[in-house]
């Protein structure tokens, strides 16, 4: 799926403000991981994983981060723990 929408801060559209790439997990503990991976190979928080919204079966499980370019990522997994 491929989404195009305006940058969320509501700035201009940069390198790494307004695009993002999103990476489907099929495990909780695998966005952990890959989360923790980035941040010590140099990548910047942007979220720490956890659900956002509500616990279920359709619950977004998800972890934010900018690589060392800036580009931000997301990695994710939709479902229940």
């Amino acid at each position: 799926m491929l989404g195009i929408t305006p940058p969320y801060n509501g700035e201009t559209a940069t390198a790494g403000n307004g695009t993002m790439i999103a990476l489907v997990l099929d495990e909780r503990a695998k966005v952990d991981t890959l989360h923790a991976k980035a941040l010590e190979l140099g990548g910047i928080d942007e979220g720490a994983p956890g659900v956002r919204g509500d616990e279920g079966e359709q619950a977004f499980y998800g972890a934010y981060f900018r690589d060392p370019d800036g580009n931000k990522l997301c990695a994710f997994r939709v479902g229940a723990a």
